[in-house]
């Protein structure tokens, strides 16, 4: 913006990193509370939940890192207004499916082949176990490496790790926490609503 400001420095990075990209980013309040969408001209890049204070910080400071362009607060921007439309739809109710373009470039190999496969092949209101995924991508007996590729999912939510659990019914681990876990595969009417 000016050429002092402190505002500079974040306009600045337009000019710099991948092809000079833009990031822009929002919170958006929902029912398993903040999560913060970052996109990129290729579409959404990253969604990161409890989105407040130093959480939402380290995540944009880490996305800087990534990505080599200071991310920009830009809740209006057309890059994000759908993602942010759709992800409102979802948690209340009248979406079941998102239709946005992701931009996959936080994750490579093994965990972006399962991730899509999640992605496209494990319907709303439907679970996947961590041993079926890992069947479904060629890779029988990798149920630990997909687990830690849920765990590095970039786009929960929207890439819905919250749908892999224990072939033994037990629900996994979720880098959300489990009761975000719980929270989702309730509202998708897998899970009853939990009580408390």
């Amino acid at each position: 913006m000016d050429s002092h400001g402190r505002d500079h420095g974040r306009d600045h990075g337009r000019d710099h990193g991948r092809d000079g990209e833009r990031v822009v980013w929002s919170v958006v309040g929902t029912g398993i509370g903040p999560l913060l969408l970052a996109a990129t001209r290729d579409g959404l890049v990253n969604v990161v939940f409890h989105a407040t204070g130093a959480a939402r910080d380290q995540a944009l400071d880490r996305l800087a890192a990534r990505l080599g362009t200071a991310p920009v607060e830009a809740p209006g921007s057309p890059l994000l207004a759908e993602a942010i439309r759709q992800v409102e739809g979802y948690f209340a109710g009248r979406r079941r499916d998102f239709e946005l373009p992701l931009d996959w470039s936080l994750i490579s190999g093994f965990n972006r082949q399962v991730l899509r496969e999640l992605a496209s092949g494990v319907p709303h209101g439907s679970v996947v176990g961590y041993g079926e995924l890992a069947d479904r991508v060629g890779r029988p007996g990798a149920a630990q490496a997909v687990g830690m590729a849920m765990g590095a999912n970039p786009l929960p939510v929207v890439v819905p790790c919250h749908r892999v659990v224990e072939s033994d019914g037990g629900i996994g681990g979720f880098g959300g926490g489990v009761d975000t876990k719980r929270q989702l595969l309730a509202l998708e009417g897998v899970l009853p609503e939990p009580l408390f």
